[in-house]
């Protein structure tokens, strides 16, 4: 059961602000991708799914169904439902695997990624902006950061 905590020490009171931050943070992306949501008419899975397929295709990897699945944490037949309903709306490909015949990748379309871009461009950018204003050295405790807490939350 979680308690209550309240900053005894400067140190705690460092850690309080820099979470009640994130926790800002956290609620202006919120209200972003509500907005692009209602911009892209789509709904927030199908938005999370796009922001997915934006990430891993930036990092180059590819994407099953299955691994739409596991990120939304939705069945195979709520998946099904997801990519017919990406794929009518013309936001994603499902294209053959590249090296197993039985399997398939799900591939945003150009159209989309314009769409995605067009609306987050310019808040992206902004952001980039930002984090231009830091070291080598906070960017990485910044990332190290981040990452950390992902994990954290990913775990629950």
């Amino acid at each position: 059961m979680a308690h209550e905590w309240y900053p005894q020490s400067p140190h705690d009171r460092a850690v309080l602000e820099v979470l009640q931050a994130v926790r800002a943070f956290s609620d202006a992306m919120d209200r972003m991708h509500g907005g692009m949501k209602d911009d892209m008419d789509m709904n927030a899975s199908d938005l999370s799914a796009l922001r997915m397929l934006i990430m891993r295709e930036q990092r180059g990897e590819s994407v099953s169904p299955h691994d739409v699945a596991a990120h939304l944490k939705i069945s195979t037949a709520s998946t099904t439902k997801l990519l017919d309903r990406l794929t009518a709306s013309g936001h994603v490909e499902r294209r053959p695997h590249p090296s197993d015949r039985r399997a398939r990748v799900i591939v945003l379309t150009d159209e989309s990624r314009r769409a995605f871009f067009r609306h987050f461009g310019e808040r992206l950018q902004a952001m980039r902006g930002v984090a231009t204003t830091y070291s080598d050295d906070e960017l990485a405790i910044i990332a190290r950061f981040l990452d950390e807490l992902g994990a954290v939350l990913h775990r629950e």
